[in-house]
């Protein structure tokens, strides 16, 4: 699929593969933004709505795949299988399973051992799934969302970003890709902040 997400109401024309919508219509970026917001909605009710249980959110290999799919599933086939494809962002593409696998022993071992604060475990697990990039599109959304889930079901408050964080009319978008940047130089200070609610 073609990355056509920084285009404010573009329509996708290219390439629609793998949109669960009515094909025979043409679909605006905002369209097709509000019916996985739609989903999005019922995956946050489902993990958020009370403190999700280890059965319910394991952190695991596989229910990482099932939380994209959860979220973005009613939309698109591709949601919750692992990107095939390069794309301008994250990691390539036959790196993804292991690098995914990595994340995940090393999000046990954080926890286990308690090797950082709450907070800053949920900023690395942010961090690190946005850099994996691993899904052909939804991917900031999707580390948001665990970020969230590692952060209530470990007793703290939900980060509350705000649904159009990359849009350019967000006063809060610079700041939030600094953060990444200064993450992916080791320093999670920023991010931290921001996943905090220190804004």
């Amino acid at each position: 699929m073609k990355d056509q997400t920084r285009i404010a109401d573009a329509t996708y024309i290219d390439d629609i593969s793998g949109l669960k919508l009515d094909r025979s219509k043409q679909y605006t970026m905002n369209e097709i933004y509000l019916y996985e917001a739609k989903n999005i909605t019922k995956a946050t009710l489902k993990y958020l709505s009370a403190t999700p249980n280890q059965k319910l959110a394991p952190f695991s290999y596989e229910w990482l795949m099932t939380l994209h799919k959860d979220m973005f599933g009613d939309v698109w086939d591709w949601a919750g299988k692992f990107r095939q494809v390069e794309l301008s962002i994250g990691i390539k593409a036959y790196l993804v399973s292991t690098e995914i696998k990595k994340l995940v022993d090393d999000l046990e071992f954080w926890h286990e051992h308690k090797s950082f604060e709450v907070v800053e475990i949920a900023s690395r697990l942010h961090h690190r799934a946005v850099h994996i990039h691993p899904f052909l599109n939804g991917n900031g959304r999707w580390s948001r969302m665990l970020a969230n889930i590692y952060l209530k079901q470990n007793g703290l408050q939900l980060t509350k970003w705000n649904e159009n964080l990359l849009s350019k009319e967000n006063p809060h978008r610079d700041e939030y890709i600094k953060a990444l940047k200064r993450a992916d130089e080791g320093d999670y200070s920023d991010l931290i902040k921001m996943q905090s609610n220190i804004l």
